[in-house]
């Protein structure tokens, strides 16, 4: 039987010291038929060439200036043409197997609309550094703070795609888990499906409380109430940030 079209896309800004190892990824998975978009905020650190020397292998690429990571996942996925969805950021590593489980899991379980597996934490030299503490959540849950879903290792069915609120630049990811939640059934699948690179510029070191920013406001769009769950999530993740900083620092080997 035909494999289903899988569309994934990488967005990209100045990665190229990572770019070639997540499009080496994307590319030695051992499911055929993927359609692979980069787009590219118009990097000046030498990532052009090396999305031009695998350009061949690419079913579309751009390189231009962007209204940043959300915008381009937008850009990536306006052309998508796949049954099933995901995307790679361009300094995280997807592993060979992950998309061919994903879909035979969705192609199984056709009352499932997002699949997820299991991540593991890399340091800027590959070193294993830990697990992303996936687990089984829905849409009740995440608006209490309970998200647990590695972007990385995220398969959804493209018929539940809408484009990413360019106005979250740090939690675009858990509003279209909400938005799928909303609509479909969501799966956690224990299986080790990426890699999560933390190094020290990445989003996720600099910048956790915005992207906690940006869950509280599609909680309150959501019908959230003030006082919630997740409001004192928010409150006790910003008294403890220092330390939440320190333990990813350590994580990244940026602090021994």
């Amino acid at each position: 039987m035909a494999q289903p079209l899988v569309t994934i896309v990488t967005p990209s800004f100045n990665q190229a010291q990572y770019l070639e190892h997540t499009i080496q990824s994307v590319l030695a998975q051992d499911y055929a038929n993927i359609q692979y978009i980069i787009v590219d905020g118009g990097s000046s650190d030498g990532s052009v060439e090396i999305i031009k020397k695998y350009a061949g292998k690419l079913d579309w690429w751009v390189s231009e200036p962007d209204a940043g990571q959300a915008d381009a996942i937008n850009k990536g996925f306006a052309r998508s043409r796949g049954v099933y969805q995901a995307w790679i950021n361009a300094d995280d590593i997807l592993l060979p197997h992950a998309i061919r489980e994903a879909v035979e899991f969705l192609e199984q379980h056709p009352d499932v609309g997002l699949v997820y597996g299991d991540t593991e934490f890399i340091d800027a030299q590959g070193k294993p550094r830990g697990r992303f503490p996936a687990a089984q959540t829905d849409y009740a849950r995440m608006l209490r703070g309970y998200v647990h879903i590695p972007q990385q290792a995220t398969v959804w069915r493209a018929n539940l795609w809408r484009p990413l609120d360019a106005s979250l630049q740090f939690a675009m990811d858990y509003d279209l888990w909400v938005n799928i939640a909303k609509v479909s059934r969501l799966h956690y699948l224990p299986r080790l499906w990426a890699q999560f690179r933390l190094h020290a510029d990445s989003k996720t070191l600099q910048n956790d409380m915005r992207a906690w920013e940006d869950m509280l406001r599609v909680h309150r769009r959501e019908g959230g109430a003030y006082f919630s769950p997740m409001r004192v999530k928010y409150w006790l993740r910003k008294l403890l940030f220092p330390l939440i900083r320190a333990r990813r620092q350590r994580q990244a080997g940026i602090v021994e």
